[in-house]
């Protein structure tokens, strides 16, 4: 008999072992999907008004490009936080507040910064395209904030205890031992 199957029915996963962890208490696999489209349509609009030749008003062109390249920046650097083993090597931050609060900020930034956009551009196909993936992302963010709430609540303190809560069940958690099989060293 091999030992993969000796052990294999037996041992449960070690769910410490992947730097990978989504689905987690604070980042759940569908937050994590709608987190990279947030990604992904703040780039797709940053990089689209890179691509503008010339601008008519310019000062709304800079707030644009600033709003969609730092909503970049921080949803790529909350979600390495969120989507690793970093958060637990960072202490003293209560990750959910962090990511409420941040997407939270983003939606109003997003949407000043489009609409300004839309309405102080060039009326060229590019301009109007960066304004349109500047919307969606603004859409993208509102999403996330409503699934956070509907899946984690307020992540405010009640009763001493900060109320944590995610969207899907951690893989490779098992029911608790029923009895110890190790008992702690005396010294």
């Amino acid at each position: 008999m091999a030992m993969n199957e000796v052990y294999s029915q037996t041992t449960a996963p070690n769910p410490e072992s992947s730097w990978f962890t989504v689905p987690s208490n604070t980042l759940g696999s569908v937050r994590f999907v709608v987190k990279v489209c947030e990604l992904l349509l703040s780039l797709v609009a940053f990089v689209l008004q890179e691509l503008v030749q010339a601008c008519s008003r310019c000062s709304a062109l800079y707030l644009f490009e600033f709003v969609s390249c730092t909503t970049f920046i921080f949803t790529l650097a909350l979600l390495v936080f969120l989507a690793t083993t970093l958060q637990t090597r960072v202490g003293g931050v209560y990750w959910p507040r962090v990511d409420l609060c941040y997407t939270a900020l983003a939606i109003p930034f997003l949407f000043i910064a489009s609409t300004v956009y839309s309405v102080q551009n060039g009326n060229s196909t590019i301009e109007k395209t960066a304004v349109a993936f500047g919307f969606f992302a603004t859409v993208a963010f509102i999403v996330d904030v409503g699934l956070f709430l509907k899946f984690n609540g307020l992540p405010w303190k009640t009763d001493g205890i900060p109320k944590l809560g995610h969207s899907d069940p951690v893989e490779g958690a098992g029911p608790p031992e029923k009895e110890k099989l190790t008992t702690p060293l005396q010294a």
